[in-house]
């Protein structure tokens, strides 16, 4: 394995211009933007242009817009590995406002993180795309993704950087970013710390054996087969929630845990985003569903809701479904959703399932 060599090229470099807003990976109960202000982490000598360098460990696709005429012309998908840089617009740059809007890979498990803010402009969610945006994304068929404005100032060279609550440096974000991997390929069970030891190894080299890999595999090439191994692997079971309505939605599943009931959320959907809720074999029985619609300022609740559990105002994860507000919760009504067949249910909400703004 070239693990080792591959951490150190990355670390390799002076340092990049570093741009003042630092994409940070927050909770899933409120959209991600720009983090707390970090000493600036050695990256490698920029090529030119909009550089984009991924601290997590997550894979990530990222869109950047720019103003081009009389509007703004938006690019994706950049694919970023845990603790590589790529470049999203090339040199020279147009000092001012760029835009920015980033995903984590759907492989991975709890459903798709965000990397964002409030800035409406259209993306083709299917594949590569460059588009001018237009003011209505349907009708092209594309879908609204909300973006952060970054501020480029050197037209010869910029830096962004995204990262999580860990405080990865591009060496360690490419091995966490290996573990997160091969635990979701079921091969791997500790801790994804950045650091690789005995366990981590020992999970490598079974991979490779059982996918007739050769031990001299780039770590490019692992993070690539992982990441695919993985997405199919995510296709087999669980609960996944997606969003057919034009607006952003909020949402939150109840069901089943051990001899008691659990709620969790939030997964925030993005229009015509999906979100894996549950990794694991579903209960052939119902599971329930909350959600909310952003519409113009207001909220849109879901329709034919009744069965009652608890939920946050943050994320969380709560045992029980009693006296919710005995223990600083709040009480709302959950929808049921048809039986789990075969370990898995895929639960869609539609603009019709939700109740008129302000009714």
């Amino acid at each position: 394995m070239s693990f080792r060599r591959f951490v150190r090229a990355l670390c390799g470099g002076a340092a990049a211009r570093f741009a003042a807003a630092v994409f940070a990976l927050a909770a899933l109960a409120a959209p991600l933007g720009a983090g707390a202000q970090r000493p600036a982490p050695e990256l490698p000598d920029s090529p030119g242009g909009w550089q984009l360098c991924n601290l997590t460990s997550y894979v990530i696709e990222a869109a950047a817009g720019h103003y081009e005429g009389q509007g703004v012309t938006v690019e994706g998908w950049t694919r970023l590995r845990p603790g590589a840089c790529e470049v999203a617009l090339p040199a020279p740059l147009e000092p001012g406002v760029h835009y920015l809007f980033a995903r984590s890979s759907s492989a991975h498990r709890g459903g798709r993180k965000v990397w964002g803010g409030d800035t409406s402009y259209c993306v083709d969610t299917t594949g590569s795309f460059s588009v001018e945006s237009p003011a209505d994304c349907s009708s092209m068929g594309l879908a609204a993704r909300r973006f952060r404005p970054v501020l480029v100032e050197d037209a010869a060279a910029w830096t962004t950087t995204f990262t999580e609550l860990e405080d990865y440096d591009l060496g360690t974000a490419a091995a966490a970013g290996v573990q997160r991997l091969l635990n979701e390929a079921n091969v791997y069970e500790g801790n994804i710390d950045g650091f690789i030891g005995r366990r981590t190894r020992a999970a490598i080299r079974q991979f490779l054996s059982e996918n007739d890999l050769d031990r001299a595999t780039s770590d490019a090439e692992l993070v690539d087969v992982l990441e695919q191994i993985a997405r199919e692997k995510g296709r087999e079971v669980g609960l996944t929630l997606c969003n057919r309505t034009h607006e952003r939605i909020w949402a939150a599943i109840a069901r089943r845990k051990g001899e008691g009931w659990e709620s969790r959320g939030w997964w925030q959907l993005e229009s015509g985003g999906c979100a894996r809720a549950v990794d694991e074999a579903l209960l052939a029985t119902p599971h329930f569903v909350f959600a909310e619609m952003e519409d113009e300022g207001n909220a849109r609740e879901l329709k034919g809701a009744s069965d009652l559990f608890c939920v946050s105002r943050g994320r969380f994860a709560i045992a029980g479904r009693s006296e919710c507000e005995a223990s600083a919760y709040r009480t709302v009504s959950f929808k049921a959703t048809k039986p789990a067949e075969d370990g898995r249910l895929t639960y869609e909400f539609f603009e019709r399932d939700f109740e008129e703004a302000g009714g």
